[in-house]
């Protein structure tokens, strides 16, 4: 048996004597044992180090060898888990100070930036008082601790958006559920005063429903109202409506935060917001780069999209029609993106090139300009809160092309930044007059009801110069994603996601053509069968209610003209592959509507093949076009009032899906008409009827 390095390393650390059991090599062991005790024994501190370190060697290199030898057996290794170690937070230290919070649901970052813009007042206004803005979705991890921490508050104020069919912002739909559905929790919340502020839409039905539901709620379960509810309408100018909400709340709060001795509150001026900018050379080691397919994250939602190749496209409408709407695949095979029939799929477009070359000539700046904006200031302290993220550092043309909002009409924040760099004073008074109170009339009428876009502003006013960072931060909003209804089922396109989308041009009342962000992306599109230059774009998908009875027995009954009909094509897929896969379906039934089946008689032939298939069991089209009268799908209903009356006692699921300021409503008041007509209802008793298949949620609509 002959001794290793390391028993002789060993050896030598404990003063132990070398026993070498090979003759032929005992001197030469002898000699350097020697040689590295009268080393080693000076500094055993250093022998130590030397002696872990070959045994952390030796047991890599045998942890190699394992993994290697079982790599085909075994299970791929875990991460490891970042260690995290828990900081008090800020709603857990308690100061002595007074604390207010400020919390908001969000879809397009309106009511985020309100919240914020009254947290930086408020903390001027009340020094000794602490505040903090909160994402409705941070608030907490889960929902058992909703309650445990809305009890701990003294002040909350909310601001809540409402979307779609009276919904809440995703940002606050489990808070919204939660509170929803526990209203047997009595007075709870006896301690707690609050204010609400909503922003909605007043042509949509269920105008700023969820503000509405959460003030009744709060009042309910015992907590103290400071202001009425404010009802923000996005229709006109909610700026307006937020500040009367705001100027009434001042005098309630200066009640239950002031206290005697307290200096008088001096007048608050926003000041315009502006981020750090600092520009580079084109050498510099900031290489522009195009968003890659992969984004790094396990989730994919707004701020972390999949990049998605078009792989087919095609008109759907006829030579004959003078409308356009466009077929669309995105290929997500390999990406792990993922979606359910009904789901919803946002796409982060780019503005077209003609907008943005009609920015750079407003903004009179080279589209090479090489930039990173900067929420911090040079020594790292924030700027401002209600600063929004910054983007990645790009060129001046990338940041108008992918992150600027130029084409809607321009808040009145907008106009007071405008005019702070406008060099001509007549034109910063005009602008500052617009933004004004005294210019509120002249402000809807000029802005709001002409319809004019940002850019149509700025060429009114030329001397407005603003520099990057204010132009970014206070000028034109982020471009937001535009959401679409999934025409397909992973059941049948699992590795594709399909849009049907109507090209956006309209005439606004200034005589300027609007031309939709996406839709006109998608028409020109180029889907990789045809190049391998083909377009892409960012996308994510967000979960949707709009779901088939999981009882595929249930019969079904399908409300959607247009490109309402896009679910209900990924339904009938759907119904499709249960069909093929020998599952027994109950009777559908599909109410479609377009103006002339010559022009624009979307997937008829597909139609055709799921009635044949029994996918679908019957199709009633209207045509508004063709006869002497307009037909729309609310007669085709009344023309099957008894049929549908039949199936929705039989347990049927109502689906709708299109406009929601004409359409929707229209077929909710046949749906209350067919229930007062085929079930002997009074007008009372067939409301409360269609609400309750509401509430059951038998009636589901996906509108916008």
């Amino acid at each position: 048996m002959s001794s290793s390095p390391f028993d002789l390393m060993s050896a030598i650390i404990e003063r132990e004597p070398v026993v070498v059991s090979d003759p032929a090599n005992a001197s030469a062991y002898e000699s350097v044992a020697a040689e590295l005790t009268s080393m080693l024994t000076e500094n055993r501190h250093f022998a130590m180090i030397i002696t872990t370190s070959i045994a952390v060697l030796i047991g890599c290199i045998a942890m190699l060898v394992w993994r290697r030898s079982s790599a085909g057996n075994s299970k791929p290794a875990e991460p490891l888990k970042p260690l995290v170690i828990k900081q008090p937070r800020e709603d857990e230290v308690d100061d002595g100070r007074k604390k207010v919070t400020i919390f908001f649901g969000t879809q397009t970052g309106t009511a985020e930036g309100f919240a914020k813009a009254l947290g930086e007042e408020a903390r001027a206004r009340y020094d000794k008082t602490r505040f903090k803005i909160v994402d409705l979705d941070d608030y907490a991890a889960a929902d058992d601790e909703y309650e445990e921490k809305l009890k701990k508050e003294d002040v909350a104020l909310f601001f809540l958006a409402t979307y779609g069919d009276g919904e809440p912002t995703d940002n606050a739909a489990r808070f919204y559920k939660w509170f929803t559905e526990g209203s047997d929790r009595g007075e709870w919340l006896k301690n707690l005063k609050y204010g609400v502020f909503g922003l909605g839409n007043r042509q949509y039905e269920h105008f700023n429903k969820v503000a509405k539901v959460v003030d009744d709620i709060l009042v309910e379960q015992g907590a103290q109202r400071l202001v009425h509810v404010g009802l923000g309408d996005d229709d006109q100018c909610i700026e307006d409506d937020f500040t009367a909400w705001r100027e009434a709340l001042w005098p309630e709060l200066d009640t239950l935060l002031r206290e005697e001795g307290d200096t008088a509150v001096t007048p608050y001026t926003a000041s315009v917001l502006e981020y750090r900018v600092s520009i580079h050379n084109s050498e510099d080691a900031l290489n522009e780069k195009h968003l890659a397919n992969g984004n790094g994250h396990v989730v994919f939602d707004a701020q972390h999209p999949y990049r998605a190749n078009v792989a087919v496209r095609k008109e759907l409408h006829t030579p004959e029609s003078d409308r356009s709407c466009t077929h669309l695949e995105f290929d997500i095979a390999g990406s792990g993106l993922t979606y359910e029939t009904g789901d919803h799929v946002g796409v982060l477009c780019d503005n077209l090139n003609e907008t943005v070359e009609e920015a750079l000539r407003l903004l009179d700046m080279s589209p090479d300009t090489y930039f990173s904006l900067h929420s911090d200031k040079e020594d790292g302290t924030p700027i401002s809160s209600s600063l929004p993220p910054p983007f990645p550092p790009c060129s001046l043309r990338t940041a108008l092309t992918r992150y600027a909002c130029l084409l809607s009409s321009p808040k009145k924040s907008a106009l007071v930044a405008l005019a702070a760099h406008a060099s001509d004073p007549t034109e910063a008074e005009r602008l500052k007059h617009l933004a004004s109170p005294a210019g509120k009339d002249e402000y809807s009428k000029w802005v709001v009801e002409s319809q004019r876009s940002l850019l149509e502003v700025m060429a009114e006013f030329p001397s407005a110069k603003p520099p990057l960072g204010v132009f970014f931060a206070a000028v034109a909003p982020r471009l937001q994603p535009r959401f679409y209804s999934i025409s397909s089922s992973p059941k049948i396109a699992e590795t594709r996601i399909h849009v049907t989308c109507a090209l956006v041009y309209e005439k606004m009342p200034t005589g300027r053509i609007h031309k939709g962000v996406c839709s006109t992306w998608m028409k020109s599109a180029v889907p990789y069968e045809k190049s391998e230059n083909c377009s892409s774009a960012p996308i994510f998908v967000r979960q949707s209610n709009f779901k088939l009875p999981s009882d595929s027995k249930v019969p079904i009954i399908m409300i959607g003209p247009g490109t309402g009909l896009a679910p209900f094509r990924g339904f009938l897929q759907e119904r499709l592959a249960l069909v093929e896969s020998g599952v027994e379906l109950g009777p559908s039934v599909l109410f479609f509507g377009c103006r002339n089946r010559r022009m624009d008689f979307i997937y008829e032939e597909e139609l055709q093949r799921f009635l044949e298939s029994g996918a679908l069991s019957e199709l009633s089209v209207a045509f508004s076009r063709e006869g002497p009268t307009k037909e729309y799908v609310q007669h085709k209903m009344m023309d099957k009032a008894c049929d549908i009356w039949s199936m929705i006692s039989e347990g049927a699921y109502v689906y709708v899906c299109g406009d929601a300021k004409g359409m929707a409503r229209d077929v909710h008041r046949s749906l209350h008409t067919i229930a007062q007509e085929q079930g002997s209802m009074g007008s009372t008793k067939a409301e409360s009827f269609v609400k309750n298949l509401q509430m059951s949620g038998r009636y589901l609509r996906d509108v916008w």
